[in-house]
């Protein structure tokens, strides 16, 4: 990772939430993406580029109510003082939330995107985040989902990463990166 003294690239942890990793709702190698992410989160922190998390409201679902546990972010996950965590209640990190104008804040063009669930609210980010002219960064290492009705999560995983990999692009570009491709990319 490069040192970025526009902050033009953020990393984005989306809905890393405790009421998403329980016995009932297990997700694919979650130990491995939580380590990944916070591996990226140092990284990008080291060179004061912004880490933001992405905390899903649900009240409307009456599911991941703010203040409850299921609401919380992971234990296992760092969080830094400095890091931003910014609300949504679609699954659209976009939709109806902070995001894009505190971005446009910060001068960020390019979005390293992480997180929680591949197939919903990954998904719908990267296609919002991609209609709106940003570079876009998918960690394919660092997101996970759990396993769906005919497919299992490392299938549905795959398959994202190859559908991302083959999105056209409108201003900005999108590639699908493992870890350690932006940890040791000088």
């Amino acid at each position: 990772m490069k040192e970025n003294q526009t902050n033009s690239s953020a990393l984005l942890i989306i809905d890393m939430q405790k009421g998403s990793f329980t016995p009932a709702t297990p997700r694919y190698d979650t130990k491995g993406v939580v380590k990944r992410i916070n591996q990226l989160s140092a990284g990008f922190r080291e060179y004061g580029n912004p880490v933001v998390y992405i905390q899903h409201n649900g009240s409307k679902q009456n599911c991941f109510v703010p203040g409850t546990e299921e609401w919380e972010i992971l234990d296992d996950l760092n969080i830094a003082e400095s890091d931003l965590v910014l609300y949504k209640t679609a699954n659209d990190s976009f939709y109806e939330s902070d995001l894009e104008e505190k971005l446009k804040e910060l001068n960020v063009s390019e979005l390293v995107i992480t997180g929680c669930a591949t197939d919903f609210c990954v998904e719908s980010t990267i296609q919002s985040a991609l209609i709106k002219d940003f570079n876009i960064t998918v960690v394919k290492d660092a997101h996970t989902t759990a396993d769906r009705l005919h497919l299992s999560a490392e299938k549905v995983i795959e398959h994202y990463n190859w559908v991302w990999n083959d999105l056209i692009p409108t201003k900005g570009r999108v590639e699908i990166v493992a870890t350690a491709e932006i940890l040791f990319n000088t």
